[in-house]
Order: structure tokens, then sequence, then C-alpha cells
């Protein structure tokens, strides 16, 4: 239950490269890019809860690790992924052409996500 807590956005690295290599608008890309994010993990053995909350809209997503599961981005798009757990800190999920990496470190969780050449960063700190 290493995962198990809230976590607020301290930081965040490429935002704007990401979603621009993903094919979002401009637009959307200025909506989200300084909006305040908390994620909630809830961990019970292999299954994951996770409650995103991007200032006012919460989208919260389930899964099991090693089962492929629906999620939803914070933009509201359904992907099916796949997520399995290396070691007891790092929660690996790959959807059609991307890879988000979840790794606990102390109080934090350190989250990359890639799509081909293209990484995004960004730290939540637990709350």
């Amino acid at each position: 239950m290493a995962f198990t807590g809230k976590y607020e956005l301290e930081s965040q690295e490429n935002f704007d490269q990401l979603m621009k290599a993903l094919g979002f608008s401009d637009d959307i890309i200025k909506k989200y890019k300084d909006i305040t994010s908390v994620i909630e993990f809830v961990q019970n053995g292999n299954s994951f809860q996770c409650i995103y909350h991007f200032g006012n809209r919460v989208v919260k997503n389930n899964f099991t690790i090693g089962q492929e599961s629906e999620f939803v981005s914070f933009t509201g798009h359904k992907v099916k992924a796949l997520a399995k757990l290396e070691g007891e800190n790092k929660l690996v999920v790959t959807m059609q052409g991307l890879t988000a990496v979840m790794e606990l470190c102390g109080d934090r969780i350190i989250e990359t996500i890639t799509n081909g050449e293209v990484s995004f960063k960004k730290i939540s700190k637990r709350i």
C-alpha cells in the first residue's frame, strides 16, 4: 500500500511539448498547463483507484495490475491501458503510444509520460 495517499503538483517540465506532440490545440494546452492538480491513490494489493483533481474537474480511474483497463484522461478521452508494478514503488501504465511511469520517492511521486521521443515530467508531493 505504498502509493496510498494524496499528492499535490509541485513542478512540471515539458507539458507544452507533450501536448503538442499529442495533437492538442494551443487553447487546450493553455487551459490545462497551470491548473492545480491533486492525485489521490488508494492501493489495495494489486488493485488501484486513482482520483485526479484538475481544478474543479475530477477523474477517477480504477485498475488492477496486469489487467487491461479503461482509463479516462484529464481531457475526458477514454483509452485502454495496461498497468504493471515494477518493484514496490514504480507503477508503469502503457496505452496507445504513451508510457506513464509513476515512481514513489519518499514523500513524492515522480511521473514521466513519454510519447515517442517527447517526455513530460511532473513531481507531486504528499499532502
